[in-house]
């Protein structure tokens, strides 16, 4: 009878725990998930925080920065990195969801100029900008966006579903076009675009690709999954009276490679980090599994001895990325827990909530804060980081007050309480910085070892491939084109990833000696990639 009682009693204290849930502002399914993902609840999966009245709020602090630091400092990080690139790897050779080839297989020449008109599709906005391209050399002002308008993606426009949101969207391409362009375009001479989108797709043509689940809350493809997206987007635009052609398709951490690549010659990635995370890669196009290329023209082939690849870096890690107890409660109320796990760890859409779980344990378990949790904060998401950003970036009083007037609760907090939340901020960011750093250097190696496999295939000369990949391997300094909100405003954070990608490439048996990675800030990505990719064909 004894583990009948002891059942119904969890059961009462569970219906208990529910009802006080509701009181303090909770739905009646919030507060249900909040009884099933409660630490006690998830013991048996290693996130239950150690319990101690003795516990201070520095030994919270200790116990944070060991549990979020250690796995990813000095052989800890290498071999993270070790393990992402054998999954780089197997993504490389069959994967359909990630490592994405796209149909860019040359880098521009610099010489490339005129005017194109560009779109930015992101997580937060729609751009729609006429661009000018200059040339690398040309003297005075540089490549320039001429007019823009960028339009807010909120969460309304997020759940449009299917052709609802390219209809919102072909609407503000034609507002735009009506007052940028100042010419009548038909359907025998289509306005020509050039897109970046920030979402998964697989190109079937330098214009055109599959649709693909978007994530980060998008509704868009329901409906269209498999659908060709030039398509979509010009059928939308076309009811609209509004005739144009999408002649060039990036993703924008392609485009983020293709804008720096215009400037400097040197540039063989793009990394993306503000809502969302994302890497492309110039590679030897037999890196690629053949199949993940579908159905291309020889002609393509006979041309292309490289290709820029789309990592779609989010959704690698599963089993192998160091999560903590506040990790494991995020995935287990998450929706799709397995689809993007390094994006989890590093992007700016879970930094804050990762440091809310754990603020929210610091609360109750060594009183800071006055022991009380703010209201707001008692919903998932609220802390974002952004807050964070500005918090760490202010002096503690400042900090203080930014935190008051968004998250108000019945007790103010102390300097003391803003300080242990910068700090617990700041490991959360810095491990962010080192899960891409390790990223990075992987697919790094993985290039050079891809570039030297590839090299051993061709003729010893003749063959402007083997002059191609040769030039490729002399690269002594690669260019790392970088664009987002965290990786940009976050403070601390490019010093922080610069330093682990250093001492990740100091330690390197593969590359050799004077190589290095730089970063460089591609403003504009975008809109400048989707022009250049527009300007290259």
């Amino acid at each position: 009878m004894r583990p009948i009682i002891t059942a119904m009693t969890s059961l009462r204290e569970a219906l208990l725990a529910a009802i006080r849930s509701l009181f303090r502002g909770k739905s009646l399914i919030q507060a249900i998930l909040a009884f099933w993902i409660s630490p006690t609840t998830l013991k048996d999966h290693d996130v239950e925080p150690r319990k101690d009245s003795r516990r201070t709020a520095a030994d919270f602090l200790k116990d944070a920065e060991t549990i979020l630091l250690g796995p990813v400092d000095g052989v800890g990080l290498r071999e993270l990195s070790r393990k992402l690139k054998q999954q780089f790897l197997e993504g490389l050779r069959s994967n359909p969801a990630c490592m994405l080839p796209s149909y860019n297989h040359q880098l521009p020449g610099g010489h490339e100029r005129g005017q194109y008109l560009a779109l930015d599709v992101g997580g937060s906005n729609l751009r729609v900008a006429l661009v000018e391209l200059r040339s690398r050399g040309a003297q005075g002002s540089k490549s320039a966006i001429v007019h823009m308008d960028t339009f807010k993606i909120d969460n309304d426009i997020r759940a449009l579903q299917g052709v609802a949101f390219f209809d919102w969207m072909a609407e503000r391409i034609s507002q735009t076009v009506a007052k940028a362009s100042g010419q009548n375009h038909t359907a025998d001479r289509p306005l020509l675009m050039g897109l970046a989108w920030s979402f998964p797709i697989q190109q079937t043509s330098v214009r055109g690709g599959r649709l693909c689940g978007m994530g980060k809350g998008f509704l868009a493809a329901d409906g269209l999954l498999g659908q060709d997206l030039g398509d979509i987007i010009e059928l939308a635009c076309k009811k609209r009276g509004l005739y144009v052609e999408l002649s060039a398709i990036v993703n924008d951490s392609s485009a983020a490679l293709l804008s720096e690549a215009y400037i400097t010659s040197s540039t063989r990635f793009g990394l993306i980090l503000g809502t969302g995370v994302n890497i492309a890669v110039h590679l030897p196009v037999t890196t690629i599994g053949q199949p993940k290329y579908g159905d291309r023209p020889d002609t393509w082939y006979e041309k292309a001895s490289h290709v820029i690849v789309n990592t779609e870096l989010g959704m690698f890690g599963k089993d192998i990325l160091p999560l903590t107890r506040w990790d494991k409660l995020l995935k287990a109320s998450h929706p799709r827990p397995d689809f993007q796990p390094l994006e989890h760890l590093v992007s700016g859409f879970y930094l804050g909530e990762v440091c809310r779980l754990a603020l929210i344990e610091a609360i109750e378990s060594v009183g800071v804060f006055g022991g009380i949790i703010p209201p707001s904060l008692m919903v998932p998401y609220t802390l974002d980081t952004e807050t964070l950003s500005a918090i760490e970036a202010a002096s503690l009083e400042a900090g203080r007050k930014i935190f008051v007037s968004r998250h108000p609760s019945p007790v103010d907090p102390t300097s003391d309480d803003i300080a242990l939340l910068r700090a617990l901020s700041s490991y959360i960011s810095r491990r962010s910085a080192s899960i891409v750093a390790a990223s990075l250097f992987a697919l790094w190696e993985l290039k050079a070892e891809a570039e030297a496999e590839f090299l051993r295939g061709l003729p010893a000369e003749g063959s402007p491939f083997t002059e191609h990949t040769e030039a490729e391997m002399q690269i002594s300094r690669t260019m790392v084109a970088f664009n987002g909100s965290v990786i940009e405003h976050y403070p601390g954070y490019q010093i922080n990833l610069k330093g682990y990608i250093d001492s990740l490439v100091a330690s390197s048996a593969v590359l050799s000696e004077g190589a290095a990675i730089d970063l460089v800030a591609a403003k504009e990505s975008s809109l400048l990639g989707a022009a250049v990719a527009l300007a290259s064909l």
